[in-house]
């Protein structure tokens, strides 16, 4: 799956698609430069899964939860961690284990840490001002 975003809104669009299609237990893997759409991507998963909540990167939190729409969602951003430890101190086992949906934002950090059935997301800026967003196979 490729798309290309020409604005912002599109990319909001894209994670209301993208939502329609997920389940309990789904594990979205968010990689991209910054700026790249991963957050704006995000919000979009979030309102596609009917939560009204104002979605922010947790880059200084590392998760934000968001339990008022038709599944939990638990948002990771693993931008500032420097080792896996300091992942799974917060419980990061725990989440997977939860029904709901897991997004992590910079998840190609530690994609060790990332189960098997985990659907990954490349964002990239093109020259044009445009995002292209690609479905990648496991960061390796």
């Amino acid at each position: 799956m490729t798309a290309l975003l020409a604005t912002p809104e599109a990319t909001l669009e894209w994670g209301r698609e993208l939502a329609q299609s997920l389940e309990s237990g789904a594990v979205i893997a968010l990689c991209g430069h910054l700026g790249a759409g991963k957050t704006q991507a995000t919000k979009g998963i979030v309102a596609g899964l009917e939560s009204e909540a104002s979605v922010t990167s947790p880059t200084f939190t590392l998760v934000h939860e968001y339990v008022d729409g038709r599944l939990p969602i638990y948002h990771f951003d693993f931008y500032r961690m420097e080792r896996p430890e300091e992942v799974l101190s917060v419980g990061w086992d725990d989440f997977l284990d939860e029904p709901g949906v897991v997004i992590v934002e910079w998840a190609d950090l530690f994609a060790d840490l990332l189960p098997p059935q985990t659907r990954w997301f490349r964002f990239e800026s093109l020259p044009t001002g445009e995002r292209r967003v690609m479905e990648t196979p496991p960061a390796a």
